[in-house]
């Protein structure tokens, strides 16, 4: 899908297009054009653990990806500056509906619907910054970083708010939860990003991982799946 920008080059010039990658809306002959990707940082106790940063008592925050971080043909190549390419197996929301300020008990109203993603990370780079203290896009805001399957639409799927997640690698299960274990559910997720942003149609919300993420490289197979909705299969590629 192309949409063209605001023409910021003056007047008699043409305005700049810009290429939004697109998500497949099961049952449906539209996409859904993806504008923004957000990323929900520790939202599972025990992948918090895990990682051995923060308080527990943290609430969850939030981050971003760009657009073109998004991958849909399921090809990931290995990235550059890192060792220690790890993957996250994470519920996406998928906005519908324009919304600001919104209370959990209407959330609801603005998810069109949801798919199974991965928030791949150079965990090594993400340490370094933890401890220095630095922005963490170096370790998530890379080039196909963000893995996503087709979006499922609440009509037809209705609203996923429990069930189990898997992340198989090779055939192996590396990690297995159930999404009631997330301590922001999907409402309070949408409200309270909400507060931060105004949410569009063709914003995306990665809910956060449960425990078990760990390094992959090239030649591996990633399978994911989160109760109904449509498996994500990962290869991980050579780096380009």
């Amino acid at each position: 899908m192309s949409t063209a920008a605001p023409n910021e080059n003056g007047p008699g010039l043409p305005a700049p297009v810009i290429e939004r990658p697109e998500l497949e809306i099961v049952g449906r002959s539209e996409a859904f054009p993806v504008r923004r990707i957000y990323c929900v940082g520790r939202n599972y106790l025990e992948h918090i653990r895990e990682m051995k940063e923060g308080d527990e008592r943290d609430p969850p925050f939030f981050f971003q990806k760009p657009t073109d971080a998004l991958v849909v043909d399921g090809k990931v190549p290995m990235p550059s500056c890192t060792s220690d390419f790890q993957y996250e197996l994470e519920l996406v929301v998928a906005i519908g509906r324009s919304g600001q300020d919104l209370d959990p008990d209407e959330a609801l109203g603005a998810v069109l619907g949801y798919a199974v993603g991965l928030d791949m990370t150079r965990r090594d780079r993400q340490r370094e910054s933890f401890k220095k203290g630095l922005p963490w896009e170096i370790g998530k805001s890379f080039d196909r970083s963000a893995p996503c399957g087709p979006v499922h639409p609440v009509e037809s799927f209705g609203h996923i708010q429990a069930g189990p997640l898997e992340l198989k690698v090779n055939g192996a299960t590396r990690q297995q939860s159930i999404i009631e274990k997330m301590i922001w559910n999907v409402p309070e997720i949408v409200a309270q990003l909400s507060r931060q942003y105004r949410l569009m149609p063709g914003d995306l919300i990665f809910t956060g991982t449960p425990a078990g993420v760990g390094a992959v490289v090239p030649g591996d197979r990633l399978t994911g799946s989160i109760g109904r909705l449509a498996v994500l299969e990962v290869e991980i590629m050579p780096p380009l």
